[in-house]
């Protein structure tokens, strides 16, 4: 069912619009902070003082001693000078400030709701945004701190909750966008067809969450330079080492070789999935704004799924780990509208 667009409420549909973008900007602000290194290049955390930044050239040399006295300098990057320490401050910079801004355009949407009567239902899902988009940062500082004791890398489950939690928030922005946007009133099929239609649709977006999640630890792990081979991983279809920690649960987060092996299997599946859902699409008497929506879902898994190659066999470049994270989330939000499609139209036919 769709709310009407109208001239007030286009202010409100504005405002979230560019909440929900604002938050896919900073997923792949996030991955290429990951990708570059530069996570670790600020090592405290100072919500309302950390705005700004050095101004100075002693304000500088202060960030820099202080990056000096954590393993990632010690261990890693052991004399680097503060010239090359700068781009990776100002890539983190970025993404923490980008965060904040994101709350700030956030206050807009929410004032309109408050004041709006017709749209104060809108408050609760605005009211989950904000908690937690509050919880994002204290997660990402918690992140940030796994890796500044012994280890310079961050906690891979900690990453996870990180990336889910976005993943989370843009579920939200999209559900409270999805109902400007009209889908239609009917659909041409039984309503036990629909059903099933939309139980293998969840089914699709519960496999790209958990894909999604697993490539996060592949990320933490750097997981993505081990096996640099496909389809098999450096001639065998399943690694000889997948299970050798103990106890056993610890190597499907842990274990690099079972971590990757489980990511393509899952993305593999995914892909699959996706095909039959197609077909079936292709069979029942569907709308065709319904079919075209399901055929875009089947071209950015395909898209993803060969980025995903792409990638493993030219041991994760920048640009391609980036758009292959992008992809994921575009997918994810596709298959989402797609599930609020089949959902409302089950109100319809019940």
């Amino acid at each position: 069912m769709s709310i009407p667009l109208s001239h007030s409420n286009r202010f409100f549909v504005i405002g979230l619009l560019i909440c929900s973008l604002m938050v896919f900007v900073m997923i792949l602000l996030g991955g290429i902070t990951r990708l570059m290194g530069a996570g670790l290049s600020i090592v405290d955390w100072q919500p309302i003082i950390g705005i700004l930044p050095p101004f100075s050239e002693q304000a500088w040399q202060q960030k820099f001693t202080l990056y000096q006295q954590f393993p990632e300098y010690q261990k890693i990057n052991f004399g680097m000078t503060l010239a090359e320490f700068k781009p990776l401050f100002w890539m983190e910079y970025g993404h923490r400030l980008w965060g904040r801004l994101i709350g700030l355009v956030l206050i807009f949407p929410t004032l309109i709701a408050i004041f709006k009567k017709p749209l104060r239902p809108f408050l609760k899902p605005l009211g989950g945004v904000w908690i937690l988009g509050g919880l994002q940062g204290v997660v990402g500082w918690y992140m940030v701190k796994s890796g500044l004791i012994n280890n310079p890398s961050v906690s891979p489950y900690r990453l996870t909750v990180h990336l889910f939690l976005a993943l989370i928030i843009v579920a939200l922005f999209l559900w409270m966008l999805f109902p400007f946007m009209k889908p239609q009133k009917s659909l041409l099929l039984f309503s036990s067809q629909e059903k099933s239609l939309t139980s293998w649709i969840s089914l699709i977006l519960g496999l790209m969450l958990l894909t999604i999640c697993m490539g996060s630890f592949t990320a933490g792990l750097k997981a993505g330079h081990l096996y640099n081979t496909f389809p098999t991983m450096n001639g065998q279809w399943v690694p000889d080492d997948i299970l050798f920690l103990k106890p056993l649960w610890r190597n499907f987060f842990e274990n690099s070789s079972m971590v990757q092996f489980c990511h393509r299997v899952l993305a593999i599946s995914t892909w699959l999935m996706t095909m039959g859902l197609m077909w079936r699409a292709w069979l029942l008497n569907l709308q065709s704004s319904t079919r075209k929506c399901i055929v875009i879902i089947g071209g950015l898994v395909t898209l993803q799924l060969g980025l995903g190659i792409a990638t493993v066999l030219l041991q994760v470049p920048l640009l391609l780990g980036l758009l292959h994270q992008a992809t994921a989330v575009l997918l994810f939000s596709a298959a989402w509208w797609l599930l609020f499609l089949t959902a409302s139209y089950k109100k319809i036919l019940s």
